[in-house]
């Protein structure tokens, strides 16, 4: 048989979805058949990811919400049950770094923030879907981890402890969800050029060290994680769930 990887019918949810490899998720999933609502905290960046989106002939709904406040994050979820009537897909993608430099220099204010969006928003997100997926009987989850949750990156030490809490709250979400038909997953990727990456890109010392580290030698475009997340959002990965999917040009190999 052949996998189906079309999603027409379905719902997709997709956070931090108005740049880089949200937009990108978004475009694909539309491009795939299915409505997509974009989730992100500035309105005009969402219209424009909306626009391009429905130029290529896609649905697509913007919502600003703030996915580090519960409250945003169940009006943004009532909202998009209330325009297309529920949620299959949900791609938790938002995140934030608001510290850059040894773990030890961080403050309470860097540990709450990064917490509140890259771990209890996930969590939260998660919370407000799963009454609509339970409804439509099943569902999917992707969570956009990191290798910063698999390997301690230099200068990011907070953000790689949330994705690695990112990593086991996958694994404990697949056990827990797996009798809803609740498939959840993760995807960890290296260095991947976005404007979220940018201090990292555009620092020449620290570009050069990162570019030591990566066999294929280059920066990823957010465009080379959408195949991972389609499949995870499709049929065809309907006995795939608790992985985590590297996709970093073999760093993590050395």
């Amino acid at each position: 048989m052949i996998p189906d990887f079309r999603l027409d019918g379905k719902i997709a949810l997709i956070t931090g979805a108005s740049r880089g490899i949200g937009q990108a998720v978004a475009e694909t999933y539309a491009a795939s058949g299915a409505k997509v609502v974009l989730a992100s905290r500035k309105q005009a960046g969402l219209d424009e990811a909306a626009a391009a989106i429905r130029a290529a002939g896609g649905e697509a709904l913007p919502l600003v919400a703030h996915t580090g406040d519960p409250q945003a994050i169940a009006d943004l979820v009532a909202r998009a049950v209330e325009t297309y009537g529920g949620i299959d897909i949900l791609v938790n993608n938002a995140a934030t770094n608001p510290h850059f430099g040894p773990i030890m220099t961080t403050e309470d204010s860097h540990w709450q923030k990064t917490l509140e969006v890259n771990l209890l928003g996930y969590f939260h997100m998660v919370k407000a879907c799963l009454p609509s997926m339970q409804r439509r009987g099943g569902g999917k989850i992707i969570n956009i981890a990191s290798v910063a949750g698999l390997q301690p990156q230099t200068g990011m030490g907070l953000y790689s402890v949330t994705k690695a809490g990112v990593l086991m709250l996958t694994r404990v979400l697949a056990v827990e969800l797996a009798g809803y038909n609740i498939q959840v997953n993760a995807i960890a990727p290296g260095f991947i050029k976005t404007k979220f990456s940018r201090v990292l890109w555009e620092t020449p010392q620290i570009y050069e060290h990162i570019m030591g580290l990566i066999p294929q030698g280059r920066v990823a475009e957010a465009s080379e994680l959408t195949g991972i997340a389609l499949y995870l959002a499709s049929a065809a990965s309907s006995f795939t769930t608790g992985a985590v999917f590297v996709v970093d040009g073999g760093q993590t190999t050395a």
